[in-house]
């Protein structure tokens, strides 16, 4: 298993500009190599049975441009243009493989048949990252030795370790990518010591849980998380520095400082928001074998009148970070359909309609609970049918809902090493 760790650089004044010129210089080769494909593209394709009226290509038709050709015209590149023989070949490569896999995904359906979206131009600026792929081997262009990162035709840097690689653990490759705080290196490390996943005859507890925008999420025995609200909150702060934003003349000075407190903000938000995601993950995954969640339409949900409120949890990051916690600790989870699990009864199974607006949960059959608990009991049922699950939380619905877990306001310490 990869994981991913990321430390913070220190470059010198010089370093910082080296590294801002091989993401402009990228950045210009991407463009230059989407061009090519696009005006492939643009010259072989036309209608069967007609031609266009408006305009045809002229001239020869070049050959279908892919990663290879473009590989290999990396030796033209730097016989044009000297610069570009100061930029890591490698690092060369990965920006065109890029490239090839979003081209890849626009033109070749996946196995559900979805693509992705068409790549663009990149503008100014939008280049911030680039990879060398190998790392600490004898032809690597990044060795990193303590504290040190000593990058081909860039020089040492020195990273902050906040915490320590792991033994054991191999360095596969090193991503430079610049935020708006400062320089950063993603680690991809390959994990070996992950341990096999539980058995199903080996599940002592089990729990589902019912994502919400009144509560974070609700579980199956009645603990509720209550909703951070981070870019809520910060919504004010953010105001004022775009109104400050939009006083300033463009691409000045003062503009670009202004520009990155704003960005700072966001990031920050965003920081805060998958801190969150990562202890909530943590104290799941240590309190249950199984982890029964809904299988949400995300998207669609996010464009309905709740798209802010929706977008600010983050279900879907903190599905997936919930998940690959999961995977690292040898728990299991599950993902249901979500139908009908707020409207049918978790005791009887009668469907009981109501709205968004009632959250309370009373049947026929006397069951009077809080409606996401009553979900999250579903959840779990279809979850756990055929599977053995003694220790379940949160059957004996009779009892009153538990007091709210807060995550709010802790701060990343525990949980560091494993995120």
């Amino acid at each position: 298993m990869l994981l991913t760790y990321q430390f913070k650089l220190n470059p010198a004044p010089e370093q910082v500009v080296i590294l801002e010129t091989w993401g402009e210089m990228l950045r210009r080769h991407w463009n230059y190599a989407l061009g090519e494909r696009l005006d492939w593209l643009r010259r072989t394709r036309s209608q069967i049975d007609r031609c266009s009226l408006v305009s045809e290509p002229i001239g020869e038709i070049p050959s279908k441009p892919d990663y290879y050709t473009q590989a290999r015209n990396l030796k033209q590149t730097k016989e044009l243009f000297p610069d570009y023989k100061n930029i890591y070949a490698d690092c060369q490569q990965q920006n065109l493989m890029r490239l090839d896999k979003a081209w890849k995904r626009w033109l070749i359906p996946d196995k559900k048949g979805k693509r992705g979206g068409k790549p663009r131009f990149k503008k100014r600026g939008d280049i911030s990252s680039f990879t060398f792929p190998r790392v600490n081997s004898p032809k690597a262009g990044a060795h990193l030795i303590g504290n040190i990162l000593k990058l081909s035709k860039i020089g040492e840097i020195e990273v902050i370790l906040h915490r320590p690689i792991p033994d054991g653990f191999e360095i596969k490759q090193a991503t430079i990518l610049a935020k708006a705080d400062g320089w950063y290196c993603s680690f991809s490390l390959e994990d070996k010591t992950i341990p096999d996943a539980l058995s199903i005859n080996k599940i002592t507890t089990a729990t589902g849980i019912d994502v919400g925008l009144e509560k974070f999420l609700t579980t199956a025995n009645g603990e509720s998380i209550e909703v951070p609200q981070y870019y809520r909150k910060a919504q004010s702060k953010l105001a004022r520095q775009q109104r400050r934003l939009a006083r300033k003349v463009k691409e000045s000075k003062n503009f670009q400082k202004q520009a990155n407190s704003v960005a700072r903000t966001h990031l920050h938000v965003a920081r805060q928001r998958k801190e969150f995601h990562y202890h909530v993950s943590h104290w799941l995954v240590n309190s249950y074998d199984l982890i029964v969640f809904e299988n949400l339409n995300i998207r669609g949900l996010a464009r309905t009148r709740l798209a802010k409120s929706i977008l600010d949890v983050a279900w879907g990051a903190f599905l997936q970070i919930m998940q690959v916690v999961a995977v690292k600790r040898g728990k299991l989870t599950l993902g249901v359909d979500p139908k009908g699990t707020s409207i049918n009864c978790s005791s009887c199974g009668e469907r009981v309609e109501k709205t968004l607006a009632i959250r309370v949960h009373s049947c026929s059959c006397g069951l009077v609970i809080d409606r996401d608990w009553n979900s999250a009991l579903n959840i779990l049922k279809r979850g756990s049918v055929g599977l053995p699950t003694p220790g379940c939380g949160g059957l004996d619905s009779s009892q009153p809902m538990k007091q709210q877990v807060s995550f709010v306001n802790l701060r990343c310490s525990r949980y560091t090493a494993c995120s």
